[in-house]
């Protein structure tokens, strides 16, 4: 038998490429057409992170999404509305979901990662919750995760 795969991927760009402007500040600034292979089976939930590692001085939150069901295999491109008992919190532009790639004219290229986690629980998070309370609640309930980088840069 072969192993799980959990893949997460987007039309919009492959692994490692640069993420449409379309995506970004730059642009329309929509989120991402996202889908992905079915989780662990021991899952009871998924949570989704889009953060930039390279920002200055801590890694800046984009999306976050949590309490998403497990029988979800997609979010649509600027999809605002998700599945029932989705929540989405606040992302480090003060905004309750998606906010693109926007680094600093000048300060080269950034990744940004989109990070799928599949979890044995449901979390207790309203969406006034940001990165910092995300991470905190998913220690401890990761059953499987995955991850899609893209590049930006203005």
């Amino acid at each position: 038998m072969l192993p799980l795969v959990f893949e997460l991927t987007s039309s919009a760009w492959l692994p490692g490429a640069v993420i449409p402007a379309r995506h970004t500040c730059s642009g329309d600034d929509v989120s991402p057409p996202l889908s992905w292979t079915a989780p662990p089976e021991t899952a009871v939930s998924l949570a989704l992170v889009t953060d930039d590692p390279d920002a200055s001085g801590r890694t800046w939150s984009h999306w976050l999404v949590w309490n998403l069901p497990t029988t979800v295999r997609s979010l649509a491109e600027g999809q605002r509305v998700g599945a029932p008992g989705m929540v989405q919190g606040t992302n480090d532009f003060g905004k309750v979901g998606y906010s693109g790639p926007c680094p600093p004219p000048g300060h080269g290229t950034h990744r940004v990662f989109t990070r799928l986690y599949a979890l044995d629980t449901l979390l207790p998070l309203g969406e006034a919750a940001g990165l910092i309370e995300l991470r905190g609640a998913l220690k401890g309930h990761v059953v499987a995760s995955t991850e899609l980088m893209g590049r930006s840069w203005r």
